[in-house]
């Protein structure tokens, strides 16, 4: 099985590749997994090895890291991309991995990225082999493993988060590829430390980025100057770190409903423009605040929902990006607005009993009589009609089914004019009280 990474840097490679960490002395980044005494680092420096899971965005390391503990332990490494591998290249790796065992003595780490990418029935394939101590397994993932792998490699496998890098940490990783000699330019280019800091910025906590855009700037640099212009051309136009449908992409939704929620509207308008400089669809952001409207405002201020959906037709008929500044006011409206979940409680509670009471009969008095018969027996009998009433309220009357006595689900809280329709209900209920006679047969 053909190694994806050479021993030695191919000078023709492109310059993240050669500029690849060789031990942590190079490495940048993961300090809360690599600082002295910390569970990895001494694994790698003690040259002890164990089954596990690298979860973390592009580019801060994964790769690198299941190299270099291959290094470090002497062990064979083979590297598979889930995205092209299947269980023949399983096997064909069990293969490799048993004869340098038995033929060498020697260990092997198997590296598989993407390995979220991988079904049911891959992912077991490794478990066997693991348990007899054939291979170490390493797999990367930029997705939840909670969500993306079993729990029987879970559990055999430990879980290492790697944190996106700092902009200081991406600058050092740039100044070391100009200075390096033997794998970088070896300070054929000059570069402003403001030009350094842009490409450190543009690429997001992503340290192959920022080496490719410093590679494509030198490109573009005929005399070896990279130059001011140069850069803002190759920083321009660099989406954020925003993965679509992933789980990244739900947190920063997250953070946006609650923030919003929070009654925070400069924290709900940064994380609104996040996700639409990140790429996300607009539509797709109004529609959560229509959820937002009725899950979080509801009647406290029944304008927001009416604001949310003005929002989402004004996207649709003037598309990006005049539209979205409808979005950042119905942003900014519904976190300034009055908060109330009372409706959302109650929906949940009455659809609870529901589904939890049955199929219970609809009282005599409330059921419609269309013909005759249904007259003839009792349909709609002594209901009474609420707008022939004092107030237009039929106190007293019943509307629960007989075998249920009422419930109160909706419970408005004190703020918004939902202080109103409390103190609305409050009264009706007194009234009710005084009428508890009238009641259908």
């Amino acid at each position: 099985m053909a190694d994806l990474f050479a021993t030695e840097h191919d000078l023709g490679s492109p310059l993240a590749d050669r500029m690849r960490p060789a031990d942590l002395s190079e490495f940048y980044g993961q300090r809360h997994l690599l600082a002295d005494g910390k569970p990895l680092q001494r694994a790698i420096a003690q040259g002890r090895t164990h089954s596990m899971v690298f979860w973390g965005p592009p580019g801060t390391g994964k790769t690198t890291l299941a190299r270099m503990i291959a290094t470090t332990t002497d062990s064979h490494f083979i590297a598979l991309s889930a995205v092209m591998a299947g269980v023949k290249d399983i096997r064909a790796s069990v293969a490799e991995a048993e004869q340098h065992r038995q033929m060498r003595n020697r260990g092997t780490v198997l590296f598989l990225d993407e390995v979220h990418r991988f079904n049911k029935s891959q992912q077991d394939a490794f478990l066997p082999f693991v348990e007899n101590g054939t291979l170490t397994f390493i797999g990367a993932t930029t997705e939840n493993p909670s969500f993306e792998l079993n729990n029987a490699l879970l559990s055999r496998a430990r879980v290492y988060v790697l944190k996106m890098l700092e902009v200081d940490e991406l600058v050092e990783i740039l100044n070391r590829a100009l200075r390096d000699s033997a794998r970088g330019l070896a300070d054929r280019y000059t570069i402003k430390s403001e030009s350094i800091a842009l490409l450190a910025s543009a690429a997001d906590g992503d340290a192959r980025r920022a080496l490719n855009l410093l590679e494509l700037a030198a490109d573009l640099a005929d005399d070896g100057n990279i130059s001011d212009v140069i850069v803002n051309e190759v920083a321009s136009g660099n989406r954020r770190r925003f993965d679509n449908q992933g789980e990244y992409f739900y947190d920063q939704i997250s953070a946006l409903h609650k923030s919003i929620r929070g009654t925070d509207p400069d924290a709900s308008l940064y994380w609104l423009m996040r996700m639409l400089d990140g790429g996300c669809d607009p539509l797709y952001i109004v529609r959560r605040l229509i959820r937002v409207a009725s899950e979080d405002i509801g009647n406290a201020d029944p304008r927001a929902l009416q604001i949310a959906l003005n929002a989402w037709e004004t996207q649709e008929r003037l598309g990006s990006p005049d539209g979205e500044l409808a979005i950042a006011q119905a942003v900014v409206y519904l976190a300034c607005a009055a908060k109330s979940n009372a409706v959302y409680v109650a929906t949940k509670a009455a659809m609870e009993d529901a589904q939890k009471r049955g199929s219970l009969e609809v009282p005599m008095h409330l059921r419609n009589a269309p013909t005759r018969l249904m007259k003839d027996l009792g349909y709609g009998e002594q209901y009474r009609y609420a707008h022939d009433e004092d107030a237009a309220f039929a106190a007293g009357e019943k509307y629960f089914p007989d075998d249920m006595s009422p419930t109160k689900y909706y419970h408005p809280v004190p703020r918004g004019l939902e202080i109103r329709i409390r103190e609305k209900l409050d009264e009706l209920a007194q009234l009710n009280k005084r009428n508890q006679s009238r009641k259908p047969k």
